[in-house]
């Protein structure tokens, strides 16, 4: 692809974040994927518009594009965001499969407005007794016949 491609899927982006903020309609965040040089999936940040706390813009994204392409698999895509992804979108990135990441703002700019997700980074590498939210497991074994089942099953899809 292009440079000038690039820079227009990335503008795009920010585009979406800018107007989030002018019509209230979440957080100051936008993102974009694309396959082939062609938006498969846009969103803005719904966290606040659809009371969803995982409605971010790349969440959302990446929602709109695997419902479009019919898949959970979004390899071959890429993403365009106007922020370095959070933990969870991060995550959700992965997931996906999406094949790279295209940011503009860094998550030290993100954190410098009051989105700081340094807490998770901070809580995820500690031992889960450690955590600030507090955490029991219960029931393993009941729970371990359904992996059984999972494993044994021929209707899986794998993913």
């Amino acid at each position: 692809m292009k440079r000038s491609e690039h820079e227009q899927f990335m503008r795009l982006a920010i585009k979406l974040s800018e107007k989030n903020v002018k019509n209230a309609l979440g957080g100051p965040f936008g993102a974009a994927i694309v396959r082939d040089g062609k938006i498969i999936a846009k969103s803005g940040n719904k966290v606040t518009t659809t009371l969803d706390p995982t409605a971010h813009a790349e969440v959302s994204a990446i929602r709109i594009a695997c419902k479009k392409l019919k898949t959970f698999d979004l390899s071959g895509c890429v993403i365009y965001t106007s922020c370095e992804p959070c933990p969870m979108c991060l995550s959700a990135i992965y997931w996906a499969r999406l094949d790279k990441v295209y940011f503009a703002n860094t998550k030290q700019d993100a954190q410098h407005i009051g989105f700081d997700d340094q807490f998770i980074y901070d809580e995820i590498s500690l031992p889960m007794s450690d955590r600030k939210l507090k955490i029991e497991q219960m029931f393993r074994d009941e729970a371990q016949a359904v992996f059984r089942l999972w494993e044994e099953s021929d209707l899986k899809i794998n993913y």
